[in-house]
């Protein structure tokens, strides 16, 4: 480990053990790049042939309709082919793919034979409720294997899966059955979390009255609870899938062939910035990249076992929870429940049961399990882990150090990824061999191209702030908003013609690596200078007292905007005045007097979308007393 010194490279730099190096996938960055750079279409071309086509592609990348680019156009594939069929085919047959623990204890696992099975039988359910390529399912379930196995059958018979993160609102539910035009909605009784009961099947009945497209529902029983089912409309998934329909030919189905182009499945993004838009990704280009970044940055091995935290409701659960391991015929582990039930140590404890040797998670969950302390994580043998990983906002240094030295015990890297809904696959996001810099998401993935803009669409200098764009268009990208192409076009490609706007602000350091600050409206323009939210937000929770904050820019006569932050302190710490100026004069400390706040309030807990990301307009709206507008995606 080294000190760098300066201020676009200033902090530590740690390097991969060599141990490390000598058994990843990939052995040097520079050459992989070098190679995409040189031959962006022989580079993903050959990654594609690591997969079954159906019939093998013309051309790797079409550009003729930009931004609506095509990938692998002519091939013919089926993303659920790969995942379960090829397996099948081989020794993996008796692999697991799948371990999943519930939040009570219960284990289920399944082999890829077992898996492909259930797949085909629930394949055959759907197709005899009519449903057909290209037609919309809405799911909305709880963390259990039928999600993946609901999403996979969906894939296998060609219709397109749209789903809906269990826990969302009625209103929520309502617009994205109603937007998509869904005939079959797929729920359970309801979900365990915490040791309570979601109400799912009551949140879809209520949706329901409303989604007059609606024909059928299918219900999984996970909690027993009594549920109201109404006649013809509604039916137990167990029931069915022990009728002769979901058996015929010998539980077998066929898998629609699909054109590489043809639709995979829609996902809503979270509403922190108004209606939510329809992202649409495909077979074949999302195949190819989520499988590519998930075997190069977590360096995926036969006998690893994966853990990725996630919900299968986000894009996160979707790439690197179903799809991306089964692609690569790994073993996936699922769990349940909430990280800190019944006690704190729940996570650490499955990661020793389980051997868990790859482990993704996200900041907010890391700061939220360091309030606990030490104490929990130690109690358990984590000696199984080798590699970690972070997902869904900037993670604050302070917190992956903790990561680093407690959950890693300084053997781990972490790859610290940034991506989005849209963009399907890791963007930037560091591969094992490459030295680290606690807060940094490192360099882009080879073939790909970033850089940071400034407000005239010039590159920023090296340690400047401006926004994120990417400049080269890559396989796993959306390719339009469902029914909205105009906005499509609006939101992501007018901004810098030609250039993909990702909506965040970010600084390049001296060595190329990026620092993702937080999304662009989560800039506060203090007296002209511009604040990343992230930033003062790290600057608090580096504070031994704090666990974890937001911060907000409110209008101010003199200022433009002054910084309000509300704060969460670690357990057995007690907010008052004093405390409160010790923290202003910390932040001005470690960012500059500019940074220092004008109000901190304690609280016990901050308004997040159930992917983690702090809602900080409702913060705002609250502030002022407005509106606070869609407040759907909230966790509570």
């Amino acid at each position: 480990m080294s000190d760098m010194q300066g201020q676009a490279t200033a902090g530590e730099v740690f390097a991969p053990s060599p141990q490390v190096v000598a058994n990843a996938n990939i052995q040097s960055y520079e050459e992989m790049a070098r190679a995409a750079d040189q031959d962006l279409a022989g580079f993903w071309g050959a990654r594609a042939k690591e997969f079954e086509w159906f019939k093998p592609w013309n051309k790797v990348l079409d550009d003729s309709n930009k931004p609506f680019y095509k990938w692998f156009v002519g091939g013919q594939v089926n993303i659920a082919y790969n995942c379960l069929d090829r397996h099948v085919k081989t020794w993996r047959r008796n692999k697991i793919a799948l371990i999943w623990e519930g939040e009570n204890g219960e284990v289920r696992t399944f082999s890829y034979h077992a898996l492909n099975r259930e797949v085909r039988k629930f394949a055959n359910v759907l197709k005899s409720m009519g449903v057909q390529k290209g037609d919309r399912v809405t799911l909305y379930m709880g963390r259990v294997p039928e999600l993946p196995i609901a999403m996979l059958a969906c894939a296998k018979i060609g219709a397109v899966h749209s789903v809906v993160y269990g826990g969302f609102s009625v209103e929520a539910l309502h617009g994205r059955i109603e937007d998509s035009a869904s005939n079959v909605v797929i729920t359970c009784d309801g979900g365990f979390m915490n040791n309570k009961i979601v109400e799912l099947k009551k949140i879809v009945d209520e949706a329901l009255k409303r989604c007059p497209t609606v024909e059928h529902v299918i219900v999984f029983k996970r909690t027993g609870h009594e549920v109201y089912m109404e006649q013809g409309r509604d039916y137990w998934w167990h029931e069915l899938m022990g009728l002769p329909i979901a058996r015929a030919n010998g539980n077998h189905c066929d898998t629609e062939v699909m054109d590489a182009e043809d639709p995979l499945f829609l996902l809503y993004t979270s509403g922190t910035t108004g209606k939510p838009k329809a992202i649409l990704h495909t077979h074949g280009g999302y195949m190819v990249g989520i499988a590519t970044t998930l075997k190069w940055v977590f360096d995926l091995k036969e006998e690893d076992r994966w853990w990725c935290s996630a919900d299968p409701g986000w894009i996160t659960g979707h790439s690197y929870i179903v799809y991306g391991p089964l692609l690569l015929g790994a073993t996936g582990f699922m769990y349940e429940g909430a990280p800190a039930y019944p006690y704190p140590n729940r996570w650490w404890s499955l990661i020793e049961k389980y051997g868990i040797s790859v482990f993704y998670t996200a900041p907010t969950a890391i700061r939220g399990l360091m309030r606990f302390g030490e104490s929990w994580p130690n109690r358990h043998d984590l000696s199984s882990l080798r590699l970690l990983g972070t997902v869904g906002e900037p993670i604050n240094p302070e917190a992956w150090k903790w990561y680093h030295r407690v959950i890693g015990k300084e053997r781990c890297p972490i790859m610290d990824t940034w991506w989005q809904t849209e963009t399907g696959m890791f963007m930037i996001t560091p591969l094992p061999v490459m030295n680290l810099k606690p807060g940094s998401a490192t360099r882009p993935f080879p073939g790909l191209v970033a850089d940071v803009y400034d407000e005239a669409g010039k590159p920023a200098k090296p340690g400047e702030e401006g926004y994120l764009v990417l400049k080269r268009p890559w396989p796993a990208m959306l390719r339009t908003i469902y029914k909205d192409p105009e906005r499509y076009v609006n939101q992501y490609w007018t901004r810098y013609p030609g250039v993909y706007f990702t909506g965040d602000s970010a600084r390049k350091d001296a060595d190329g690596y990026f620092w993702i600050i937080g999304r662009v409206d989560d800039v506060i323009k203090v007296s002209g200078y511009r604040l990343g939210t992230a930033e003062i937000e790290s600057a608090l929770v580096s504070h031994p007292a704090v666990a974890e904050a937001a911060a907000i820019g409110l209008p101010h006569e003199i200022k433009g905007q002054a910084i309000y932050t509300y704060v969460i302190l670690k357990a057995g710490r007690e907010g008052n005045e004093a405390l409160a100026e010790e923290l202003k004069q910390h932040v001005a400390h470690e960012m500059g007097p500019i940074a220092k706040p004008e109000k901190i309030t304690f609280v016990d807990k901050l308004p997040k979308t159930r992917s983690g990301k702090i809602m900080r307009r409702v913060l705002k709206a609250r502030a002022q007393g407005l509106p606070e507008g869609d407040i759907t995606t909230l966790e509570e």
